[in-house]
């Protein structure tokens, strides 16, 4: 897909552009908000690059991307809990409120998430006037605030009784009565941050079928979704961006899906990773573990296996499981069924780990990176010396009390082979920065020299030189035997796997191998299919 000249500002793919300020189908109209050359910076980094967006009225109007493409920051922008550091941000001609400047009664924007927000020990109408309930001689109207509340519900086609409590509502209705309330607050745009990520395909037709409703009927969103399928689906408009800045925004109708996902990647359909030359398949190799039928809250009927000296990816969106999975395997989290063997060296008997046993997991060989590294990774009032020893203690002393001259010595090693940026072994981990926190943590995931290796978001937040640091210890991991599972959302972090399993809602549903293109890898995740386009 060729990228040329704008047709509205600059970053739009060609031929598939929409000038800012028209509606789909073309008819000029005032936008209910309108972005204009926004840029926001969080020290030396840019989250959002010149970003250009227009939402009209009566639209649902999809942003799509990938993870750290801006949309989050843009959403913080737009509800005025922070400011721009260039451009304007308009509702209806006016600048967005600030916190200060907001009145309680009509706000500009109100976001539905995934997981309500509504008090479900409290009535629906309770809810829909939650700081707002009318009063006669000083006392709450309970008569009008029920009066009112049905007429709400009534106004958008809301079938639940307005003294219904809040938690016997399924999670579409919840949704529902948080955006009547919104609504009914004069806001003038819904953002609907992932609103289908915990429904089922029943309830998101039947919440699809409700916005669509209220749409018509002059509602206005902003609809985010990992899954793409979904802004085909409900959505009129759709804007793409990429590492800060607006790639795309079209009509929805007509749009191809490999535009869209060539938008969110940068990708025009090559060849992913085959530049790096064909690796040695290691069929032959004997199997390090086994994950068999894993199912937990997040994920269901897990089954692979990984051989030693093998590279293999889990990747999916935030609600794919395969953070919880991957924690699951480490014995970080407990599953509810299943099983997840271990293979040690030498041909003896595979060892089946005990749920949520972390150190089960690491006597029978698994070494682990978790994403929650400050929580579960790291003590951070301690040396690096002691955070990287910290799982060797029953190994290098029978009482578990390791010798300082130990701890610094092999704290010196993990100093020098990881690069990591300190005056010495004995500084504390808390005074590091990111990426070196993160390279203490790695080593600490070696130290016990481990037959699996479980990494999962391994160069999160890391700077650019750490993450090549973090990155390259997956190939030594793999050259010296290692069975190596990478969870990451980040497609770099997994250039170098055998294999690529795509996660999405618990379970995987393709399986890549090596040298993918990052647009199929893409729809896979996004639960797009490509031959529907």
């Amino acid at each position: 897909m060729a990228y040329g000249p704008a047709l509205a500002r600059s970053g739009d793919v060609q031929g598939h552009s929409l000038p800012l300020g028209s509606t789909a189908a073309g008819v000029l109209a005032a936008p209910v908000v309108d972005v204009r050359g926004v840029v926001k910076r969080f020290g030396a980094t840019t989250a959002l690059a010149g970003v250009d967006l227009a939402v009209m009225p009566g639209e649902v109007h999809a942003l799509v991307g990938r993870n750290g493409a801006g949309k989050s920051t843009l959403v913080s922008l737009l509800a005025g809990l922070a400011r721009p550091d260039a451009g304007q941000i308009r509702f209806a001609g006016e600048p967005v409120p600030g916190l200060a400047g907001r009145s309680p009664g009509c706000l500009s924007v109100a976001c539905v998430h995934q997981h309500s927000t509504a008090i479900r020990e409290l009535s629906i109408a309770e809810n829909l006037f939650l700081n707002r309930q009318p009063y006669t001689r000083g006392a709450i109207d309970w008569r009008t605030m029920r009066r009112e509340a049905r007429a709400l519900l009534d106004r958008w086609h809301i079938g639940v009784h307005e003294d219904t409590r809040c938690a016997e509502l399924d999670a579409p209705a919840l949704q529902l009565v948080e955006i009547a309330r919104a609504l009914s607050q004069g806001t003038r745009l819904i953002v609907l941050d992932e609103p289908t990520a915990q429904l089922d395909r029943g309830e998101i037709r039947r919440l699809f079928s409700r916005i669509e409703a209220m749409r018509r009927e002059g509602a206005t969103f902003l609809f985010i979704s990992h899954r793409l399928q979904e802004v085909y689906d409900v959505c009129q408009t759709v804007t793409v961006l990429r590492d800060g800045r607006r790639v795309l925004t079209a009509p929805v109708e007509g749009l191809p899906r490999e535009t869209l996902i060539d938008a969110m990647t940068g990708d025009t359909g090559g060849d992913g990773i085959a530049e790096l030359g064909m690796r040695r398949m290691r069929t032959a190799e004997p199997v390090a573990l086994e994950v068999a039928g894993l199912a937990g809250a997040e994920f269901d009927a897990v089954s692979f296996s990984v051989r030693r000296g093998e590279v293999v990816g889990l990747v999916g969106a935030s609600t794919s499981g395969r953070v919880e999975l991957a924690e699951a395997i480490a014995g970080l989290r407990k599953p509810r069924s299943g099983a997840v063997r271990v293979h040690a060296r030498g041909g003896t008997a595979a060892t089946t780990l005990p749920y949520g046993d972390v150190g089960a997991a690491l006597d029978a060989g698994v070494g682990c990176v978790p994403k929650a590294r400050h929580r579960e990774g790291l003590v951070l009032g301690q040396s690096i010396a002691e955070n990287a020893t910290m799982t060797l203690a029953r190994r290098l002393a029978p009482w578990g009390i390791v010798r300082d001259a130990v701890k610094s010595r092999l704290g010196a090693e993990v100093i020098a082979s990881l690069g990591i940026v300190a005056r010495g072994p004995q500084v504390p981990v808390a005074t590091l920065s990111s990426g070196n926190r993160q390279k203490v943590v790695m080593a600490r995931a070696l130290a016990t020299n481990p037959d699996v290796l479980v990494l999962v978001d391994p160069t999160l937040g890391v700077d650019v030189k750490s993450k090549e640091i973090l990155l390259a210890q997956v190939d030594l991991a793999r050259d010296a035997g290692r069975a190596v599972i990478v969870s990451s959302g980040e497609l770099d972090d997994l250039r170098s796997c055998d294999r690529v399993f795509a996660m999405f809602r618990g379970r995987i549903v393709k399986t890549f191998p090596a040298f993918w293109a990052d647009r199929e890898l893409i729809a896979a995740i996004e639960g797009v299919d490509l031959d529907e386009a």
